[in-house]
């Protein structure tokens, strides 16, 4: 199983009109240590940060799932909730899971969502669905090379 962390990478970047503007970008690695998830982000933005930057945050996340859409450009929190029947009390119970969700657009990242649910038996209902900041995502590193 993922342990996904969500590392802000604090660097300055050159804007369209051509001036510097120190920015704060998120993004998000898998690893099993707060140590292991900085290193991780190093090795992977360092070729595409030109200049001095730094690592101002590491938080774990609770995201359950990554569905994967190699065509999108950005990301979106799904939040699910998975109903279940309570057998003794026939009470409904509902367990929230959240999903972080490729698509290029808002339309795009549900088609996926929907696409990815349908292989499920469970009962569920979409509780929401928003575009994040996170700038990109770095699975795992199980063979010693960066994978994105």
């Amino acid at each position: 199983m993922a342990n996904w962390f969500e590392c802000k990478v604090r660097f300055d970047k050159t804007m369209e009109n051509g001036t510097q503007k120190k920015v704060t970008e998120p993004y998000l690695v898998d690893a099993f240590t707060f140590t292991e998830a900085e290193a991780r982000i190093i090795k992977e933005i360092t070729p595409f940060i030109s200049g001095e930057f730094s690592v101002s945050a590491v938080k774990r996340t609770k995201i359950a799932e990554i569905i994967w859409d190699d065509s999108a450009d950005k990301w979106y929190m799904a939040k699910v909730a998975f109903i279940t029947i309570d057998e003794k009390t026939a009470v409904e119970k509902r367990a929230i899971s959240q999903m972080l969700v490729a698509g290029g657009d808002f339309k795009n990242a549900y088609d996926n969502l929907i696409e990815e649910m349908s292989t499920t038996s469970a009962d569920y209902e979409i509780v929401s669905i928003s575009e994040t900041l996170i700038m990109d995502v770095y699975k795992a590193d199980l063979s010693g090379n960066a994978e994105k």
